[in-house]
């Protein structure tokens, strides 16, 4: 895979601020039973690397701050990690919003046929993707098979009461562009996935987020091997908002690697740039993020931001215009 940073380095991003932290965003290793196409992480089933259980504890101790309400669990496929049951549990007895960036597909791998109905019993907030309604699309970024593993569990969750109407259950579903371009726009396209879910499988769910793919790993790495990375940074520099600044995730976010490690971001975390203690300037590790705070310090900057600003905008949670 080819080596990103060299091209993404020198800026002109304009300056952003971190405010009190209110979600962690913990990636629970890159382990993952699908190798899929725009993955920043570059996860799949070779993949070794997983959160610890002392990592696991210092999340815990963490989540305890008053600000902090929501933990974002993401992969790699987060259910792999073996303590990410306890960890829910954990989290769920503090009183903490607990979301799963699931991939749908684990939900019917050997060994995770109960998980669905764990995810539901502890109300935790599912973030699936599905990266288009149509079969050939997602099966094109992320496999053969995999749109018709997804449409299954879609109706198994529903048949939990997730997705439906008065229901405490929620279900996202998570856009991601094909190719080198920015997503349509959130509300229509969202329209067009519950038309169309809706009659040809009877599928519901609650929202969909729209997330830009971000010009680094192996869809950065695959964009410089077919000529097109010049393009597409300069589609999304084209494109940049300034009124998308004020709802940057990394704002009032934080991102943890499998190994304790503190970011911004997700995207930061996978070019390494990690924050720095603000006196010893050493990596900052979440046994640091126990005595200090991060709040009113500047956010770790470089081209791919751009990616977050352009259009209406793009981030763990969607859209931002």
């Amino acid at each position: 895979m080819r080596d990103i940073w060299p091209l993404l380095k020198t800026t002109d991003f304009p300056s952003v601020t971190r405010s009190s932290l209110e979600i962690l965003q913990v990636n629970l290793g890159y382990l993952c039973n699908q190798s899929c196409l725009h993955c920043h992480v570059a996860a799949g089933p070779t993949r070794k690397e997983l959160m610890g259980q002392e990592n696991i504890l210092h999340i815990l101790e963490i989540l305890q701050r008053p600000s902090v309400h929501t933990l974002d669990l993401t992969g790699g496929a987060p259910e792999m990690n073996p303590m990410f049951r306890k960890l829910v549990l954990a989290a769920r007895e503090l009183g903490i919003n607990v979301i799963d960036r699931c991939n749908l597909t684990i939900l019917q791998e050997p060994g995770y046929e109960d998980l669905a109905e764990f995810l539901a019993e502890n109300e935790v907030q599912v973030v699936a993707s599905l990266p288009c309604y149509m079969e050939d699309n997602v099966d094109g970024q992320r496999g053969k098979g995999v749109y018709q593993k997804s449409m299954q569990a879609l109706k198994r969750l529903n048949q939990l009461g997730y997705g439906k109407d008065g229901s405490k259950l929620t279900l996202t579903l998570v856009y991601n562009p094909t190719g080198p371009y920015l997503p349509p726009h959130q509300e229509s396209l969202e329209q067009n996935y519950k038309k169309f879910l809706a009659k040809k499988f009877d599928i519901e769910f609650n929202q969909l987020f729209t997330i830009t793919n971000m010009p680094i790993a192996r869809f950065g790495s695959t964009l410089i091997s077919k000529g097109k990375f010049e393009d597409y940074m300069n589609l999304l520099k084209d494109s940049f908002s300034a009124a998308n600044l004020q709802g940057l995730m990394c704002i009032n976010q934080l991102s943890i690697d499998w190994l304790g490690y503190v970011y911004d971001c997700d995207f930061n975390q996978m070019l390494k740039m990690n924050i720095r203690h603000p006196e010893n300037r050493k990596k900052l590790h979440l046994s640091d993020l126990l005595k200090i705070a991060l709040d009113n310090i500047p956010v770790s900057i470089a081209d791919h931001c751009y990616g977050c600003t352009a259009g209406q905008g793009s981030s763990c949670g969607g859209a931002l215009a």
